[in-house]
């Protein structure tokens, strides 16, 4: 009888026998020590503890515990580590009267495998100091792999030191966790080295380097390490396929994404969803969301992964509103969100600056049993924190934060963004330097450009604009043109002319072809009346060839895009446009309604400026909207460049007058006009 019969007849009869073994002990005496390794290993592999452990008991008892053999206990060592049952593995271990390299590495391994690097280390330090068995390669490969989760770089570099001496490097056990090593120490090049260096390398080798890259963002160096591959004619699985894939979504590459997806394609791979995922990411990455969504169409197995993944694709090329409806269509699917799906529409909702929809999904995230997951608390934070004017939105993004800290959710780079943005909208000065000097310190998380660009915010929008100057000069880091934008744009707001004449000068040194902020350095300037700074800001444009792009609005009814531009009379119902803009005129002058003159950067009467504000883009487009989309029903505008502060009042107005909520995508942000507010809360 073979030894998987006997596992089956033994099992079938404990079924029906469950009280045999206790009264009939010797009944297993008879098998074999190879037999009993065999079915410990057996009963391993399926984790069946039950049957494992009436074994254990037979060996008791038919014989005395100290006699069991190395070979007998070790197996036990290794059943009792693959179900989880660390702690019996240890004592069957100390009690061991002698112990041989298998002993000390199936123990090893248990708490490798069980999720405890740290005490499979400090085993391996008492099995050094012990100074016998000599450890094999499967001891060393287990170290370094333990050593790669708890990027315990010192131990592992020992370990490279004892393998190259003692030549296991040259296995490829050994060599893989090496390379894993070092790229989770965040040391490449050592890792580049192992692989190069020593020869022989599977498609494991290269996977692991390629991800390794990927994880750090090295995608040119990712995409040499697959040259070489090639070079070498290693066959491609899936996992490499991913890889590579994820290497033309970093570079954006397009062209050699689409080889890969029709290599895919060619060489009729297992299309498995990671590999869809991959390739719907890509296109996503590339801007080409068409693509994507072909891809996703011509997919038949459509799970939560790959639905995440078009959504994602959407959201992040800007089509919130497509995003939200690809959700709803998820669900008609019965195809339930998981945390990915509902942190990729919670960002949604802060694109648009929904948030009578992010509450709603928040509450469905609480049902769901998803709050304390990192990604979910992130994408709250961030919502919370877009949410414009709404202070108890910020507060919300804080709660949101004071919680995941509460559950012992480790906050992490993205979190800080979120919580330091919120503490600007609500004016939180003395508690975001507190965030961004104690808090990210004390969770060992450096500040990035991101953080640093936050505070500028927080300063800007408190009104503290020369300190916002002199922690930009104070802090020496390469500020990047946004940051300074923000500073520019808080001096436009606050009409501090002087900074905002010395920002712009940094600005254009940095970018001399910024056209965005030429424009707003003119625009300070005529809204102090210094005409002669407009003048010259127009022949600084004319001499370095720079052209401002044309303001144009558009909106789409019924399918159809319509696109305006200020005094637009080309479009076939400009008469009732225009009628319609008087209409609203009107009865936004009886609610206080003044048109901001200040905004023409013309040196003419007042009478002629309003003339010239009354008929910009946006407010074509709008008064079209308005005609042509049932009542009630939301209004959604692009515009080109960033909205004029006239035609941002004038927005406000309407949508009070008329009830209904206003959406521009400006190029600076989303605003959503609402019953006379907007989410920005007048900065932008």
């Amino acid at each position: 009888m073979s030894i998987t019969e006997f596992a089956v007849k033994a099992q079938s009869f404990l079924i029906k026998n469950p009280s045999f073994f206790a009264y009939k002990p010797s009944q297993i005496s008879y098998l074999s020590v190879e037999n009993t390794r065999k079915l410990l290993k057996l009963f391993a592999n399926t984790k069946n503890l039950i049957l494992g452990k009436i074994l254990h008991a037979q060996l008791i008892t038919s014989i005395q515990p100290t006699r069991l053999n190395v070979i007998q206990a070790n197996s036990l060592i290794h059943l009792y580590a693959k179900c989880g049952e660390l702690s019996i593995s240890r004592q069957l271990f100390d009690r061991m009267p002698e112990r041989n390299v298998v002993s000390w590495n199936s123990l090893l391994a248990g708490y490798f495998q069980n999720g405890l690097p740290l005490e499979a280390l400090n085993l391996f330090k008492i099995m050094h100091s012990s100074g016998s068995p000599r450890p094999n390669k499967y001891v060393f490969a287990t170290i370094l792999w333990s050593c790669s989760d708890v990027r315990a770089l010192e131990q592992g570099e020992q370990c490279h030191s004892y393998v190259l001496k003692s030549g296991l490097v040259y296995q490829l056990y050994v060599k893989n966790a090496l390379v894993q090593m070092y790229l989770r120490s965040s040391v490449e090049v050592a890792a580049l080295e192992v692989m190069k260096d020593v020869p022989g390398s599977d498609v494991f080798t290269y996977n692991l380097v390629i991800n390794g890259l990927l994880e750090h963002e090295y995608f040119s160096e990712a995409l040499e390490v697959l040259d070489d591959m090639a070079n070498g004619s290693m066959a491609w699985d899936h996992i490499t396929y991913v890889s590579v894939l994820g290497i033309c979504s970093g570079l954006k590459d397009l062209k050699l994404g689409m080889q890969v997806h029709n290599r895919v394609l060619r060489t009729n791979i297992k299309f498995d969803a990671f590999v869809a995922c991959a390739i719907i990411d890509m296109y996503g990455k590339c801007g080409k969301i068409f693509s994507a969504r072909n891809a996703f169409n011509g997919l038949q197995d459509r799970n939560v992964v790959l639905w995440t993944a078009i959504i994602s694709a959407y959201a992040q090329n800007g089509f919130f509103e497509d995003a939200l409806n690809l959700f709803a269509e998820m669900q008609i699917e019965g195809i339930e969100p998981n945390e990915l799906t509902y942190a990729v529409m919670l960002n949604s909702c802060a694109g648009l600056s929904i948030l009578r929809h992010g509450d709603t999904l928040n509450a469905r995230v609480v049902k769901s049993g998803y709050k304390n997951y990192l990604a979910i608390g992130n994408a709250l934070i961030h919502m919370y924190a877009r949410s414009g004017s709404i202070a108890d939105a910020h507060q919300e993004a804080l709660l949101t934060f004071q919680e995941m800290l509460a559950a012992e959710e480790i906050p992490d780079y993205v979190t800080f963004v979120g919580v330091l943005s919120a503490c600007g909208h609500l004016g939180l000065v003395d508690d975001g330097f507190y965030y961004l000097n104690q808090l990210m310190k004390m969770f060992r998380i450096t500040p990035g450009l991101e953080h640093y660009t936050c505070i500028v915010g927080l300063l800007c929008r408190a009104g503290l604009l020369h300190e916002a100057e002199t922690f930009m000069k104070s802090n020496h880091i390469e500020w990047d043109v946004v940051a300074w934008r923000t500073l520019l744009s808080a001096c436009h707001i606050h009409r501090n002319f002087n900074l905002g004449k010395r920002v712009a000068e940094v600005i254009l040194n940095l970018n001399p072809s910024d056209v965005g902020t030429y424009i707003l350095l003119s625009n300070m300037y005529a809204k102090a009346r210094w005409w002669d700074g407009v003048v010259s800001v127009r022949k600084l444009m004319r001499g370095r060839d720079i052209k401002k792009e044309p303001g144009a609005s558009w909106i789409q009814i019924k399918n159809k895009t319509h696109v305006f531009v200020a005094d637009d009379k080309k479009h076939e119902d400009s008469i009732q446009i225009y009628d319609k803009l008087a209409e609203l005129l009107s009865k936004m002058k009886q609610l206080g309604y003044a048109p901001d003159v200040t905004t023409v950067l013309h040196d003419v009467e007042d009478e002629q400026k309003e003339e010239y504000l009354i008929y910009h883009s946006e407010k074509l487009a709008i008064a079209f909207g308005l005609m042509n989309t049932p009542s009630r029903a939301p209004i959604h505008i692009i515009k080109n460049l960033r909205m004029c502060d006239d035609c941002h009042a004038a927005a406000k107005f309407i949508s009070k007058i008329t009830e209904r909520k206003i959406i521009v995508r400006d190029a600076n942000r989303f605003h959503c006009f609402d019953a006379g507010t907007c989410s920005c809360g007048d900065y932008w």
